[in-house]
């Protein structure tokens, strides 16, 4: 019987989503290059962790997008089959679930069966509205694997890419400082963009995002400095 619900799939939710994936890229690469740094002051080795950091994750977040986004669509697809399948084997079920449809929105039972009469004249028009009224989705935007799985690559990268840029760009004592300041300025510019998004505090959110992102590093730091000094001891 009928089962409202619904989906939805804004621009305003694939912007927010899309500043999560940059985020993700950059509170993970920003804590590995500082856990490396604390343990070595070899900079081509930091800047190689955060290379292999950078793909690494990307392409564990595309590849778990991919399979995330195309089991959902297999399971939406089933769904539209069962659903096809029972207009086609009891019409008279699925002209009762149109008519207590349009009976909960407010219509009179004659009002809701003319219309649910007018419906079933056509089975793609009648698919398409028990997709769209009983299981809340829109046949046409089922959803993309590939465009999911590369937009998740994507904004992970566009994150994990700001604590190697001052590695890639030079190699002298500052590089750690400056690595630091460029991913906390980052950090408060994606959480002031979330808080914004959110209707939020701006400034609350920026602070919040970047003290949570600072400690996590610097709590990094001084493992991978304890982790550095214990094996330089062997």
């Amino acid at each position: 019987m009928f089962n409202g619900g619904q989906v939805y799939l804004g621009t305003s939710g694939s912007l927010r989503a899309a500043v999560l994936g940059v985020n993700d890229g950059l509170v993970s690469n920003f804590c590995l290059v500082m856990g490396i740094a604390g343990g070595t002051n070899n900079t081509a080795v930091v800047l190689l962790a955060g290379v292999a950091g950078l793909f690494a994750g990307a392409f564990s977040m595309a590849v778990g997008e991919y399979v995330s986004v195309r089991s959902q669509k297999d399971l939406f697809e089933y769904q539209i089959g069962l659903e096809r399948a029972t207009i086609e084997s009891s019409p008279e079920d699925s002209r009762e679930d149109l008519v207590e449809i349009y009976t909960s929105k407010g219509l009179s039972m004659e009002q809701a069966g003319t219309i649910a009469d007018q419906i079933m004249s056509d089975p793609s028009i009648t698919l398409d509205t028990l997709i769209r009224e009983r299981l809340g989705l829109n046949p046409s935007h089922l959803g993309s694997p590939w465009s999911a799985a590369i937009s998740s690559f994507g904004a992970f990268v566009a994150g994990a890419l700001v604590p190697i840029i001052p590695y890639l760009l030079g190699s002298d004592n500052m590089v750690v400082l400056q690595s630091s300041l460029l991913s906390a300025s980052s950090l408060i510019l994606i959480g002031g963009t979330l808080s914004w998004m959110s209707k939020k505090k701006i400034i609350w959110g920026a602070a919040r995002m970047a003290c949570l992102g600072g400690l996590a590093a610097l709590v990094t730091f001084g493992l991978g400095n304890i982790v550095g000094s214990s094996i330089a001891s062997l």
